[in-house]
């Protein structure tokens, strides 16, 4: 992989492969063979033939790698994943990877602000008390007043932190290096020790690196204030399952989990009936604006493929 994002301009008769159906795709840039691969077991096409490869969403790392597995070289590959965990590890020196940047802002972090609101407010305990034709009751946190603070205050974190401001909440940012913007002080991870205490809310939005697995540790949850929140929309490994059960099965914390380790997580496993626990299936992408937003990058990353211009969202550390 290069971390240049001005690759030269396509040779005539280039190949794109796309999880998405090119007829779906209004606009799609004219010159390129585009080939439809889904994941289905059958590749259409031999893969040692194409140019820019776009890997298929929801299904796994080891769909998305097949092809690089089977000789493809692209040129390029784009992941319509913020993240590239999934490929990395795969993709061929000399090949271009680019991420999804932008895409998923929005979705993750309404669901980063859904699964606060409704952890700290006991929507969880109300359907709950629904099913069961209970009247329950009870007083629950509100977001105002408190501390959030965001691990991972790159584009999701800071589309965070836009959903964050109206309730009326201190938001903390935590960053893999400190710098300043205008809405404050972004924190380098060296400053979690002496952060994690002073937050009622910890939103997980950094990426899965090697530094990340298990960043949330046992040490790490101990540092967190009785009956502090902590929300993972990031991945599940950068959470200690076990290190975060010990402290749910006590009922000192309680957790928010878009993402978990085991993913899927199995039926029978002790998370799904942890107490103070609410678990989404790893729906923060799954919204009405995902394919118009990943439509929108493929015109536009295929168009400056074809012309040589510099491609987006390049990512150089993966």
């Amino acid at each position: 992989m290069v971390d240049t994002a001005n690759p030269a301009p396509a040779a005539a008769g280039a190949t794109v492969w796309l999880p998405i159906p090119p007829a779906e795709i209004p606009g799609l840039p004219a010159g390129p063979t585009y080939v439809h691969w889904d994941g289905e077991d059958a590749f259409p096409a031999d893969p040692a033939g194409v140019d820019f490869y776009v890997p298929p969403y929801w299904k796994g790392a080891e769909i998305a790698t097949r092809p690089l597995r089977h000789g493809a070289r692209p040129r390029v590959v784009q992941t319509l994943t913020a993240g590239t965990d999934h490929v990395r590890g795969h993709v061929p020196s000399g090949t271009v990877l680019c991420n999804a940047h932008g895409v998923h802002n929005a979705s993750v972090a309404e669901l980063a602000l859904t699964l606060t609101l409704a952890s700290l407010r006991g929507i969880p305990h109300f359907v709950h008390g629904q099913a069961a034709e209970e009247w329950r009751g009870g007083i629950h946190s509100a977001l105002a007043d408190r501390t959030a603070l965001i691990v991972g205050y790159g584009a999701i974190g800071s589309a965070i932190e836009d959903r964050l401001t109206p309730f009326e909440c201190e938001v903390l940012r935590v960053a893999r290096t400190a710098r300043s913007t205008p809405r404050g002080t972004v924190h380098a991870l060296a400053d979690l020790h002496d952060l994690l205490p002073r937050a009622d809310v910890v939103i997980l939005a950094t990426p899965l690196t090697e530094a990340t697995v298990h960043l949330v540790d046992a040490a790490f949850l101990a540092r967190m204030h009785d009956g502090a929140l902590l929300v993972n929309i990031a991945r599940g490994r950068v959470v200690d399952t076990k290190a975060l059960l010990a402290e749910l099965e006590s009922g000192r914390l309680s957790a928010a989990l878009d993402v978990t380790d085991p993913e899927p997580l199995p039926a029978g496993h002790p998370l799904w009936h942890a107490p103070g626990v609410l678990i989404s299936p790893h729906v923060g992408n799954a919204t009405s604006v995902f394919l118009p937003r990943v439509k929108r990058l493929l015109r536009s990353q295929i168009g400056r493929f074809l012309a040589g211009e510099p491609l987006a969202n390049v990512v150089t550390d993966a």
